[in-house]
């Protein structure tokens, strides 16, 4: 299996930067608090595919409406490789959840991006699924597949 990435978290600066403009009213406890315990995504089991993003800190996803997951991950990606960042199937079976640009691209430089390549997904609920959706802290929420690609001639 090809070793070809490395997940990471932002700096606390760049993490606290990019949850105030989410939450504008957090408080630096908490800010800190959500930032020592943010999990690195990882593979479920031996077979998965994808890695498992988690919420750094609970959600509620109010029907008709989207937000923004700062999730305090950069990934160190090596060239001709990109992640693309998926919906959890569970999420959209059972409440509709899905990500606002159907699948994100990670591209390998973003990492030395202005941002530090942070990772962010944004979530929508415009389902009639499950109306509100309270989602918990360290739930998974999407997964990342790393994809090799190609280009032209």
């Amino acid at each position: 299996m090809n070793k070809i990435a490395k997940f990471e978290k932002v700096s606390f600066e760049q993490f606290k930067t990019d949850w105030l403009k989410v939450f504008p009213d957090a408080v630096d406890w908490l800010i800190e608090s959500i930032y020592k315990n943010i999990k690195l995504p990882m593979r479920s089991t031996a077979g998965s595919a994808g890695y498992d993003f988690y919420l750094p800190n609970e959600i509620d996803l109010i029907e008709g409406k989207s937000m923004v997951i700062p999730t305090g991950i950069r990934c160190k990606i090596d060239d001709g490789w990109m992640l693309a960042a998926f919906p959890r199937s569970g999420h959209g079976f059972k409440y509709g959840i899905h990500l606002a640009n159907t699948v994100g691209i990670i591209d390998a430089d973003y990492y030395n991006a202005d941002n530090e390549g942070h990772i962010q997904i944004k979530l929508v609920n415009d389902s009639k699924l499950a109306k509100d959706i309270e989602l918990k802290s360290g739930t998974a929420f999407c997964q990342g597949i790393f994809i090799p690609f190609g280009i032209t001639v």
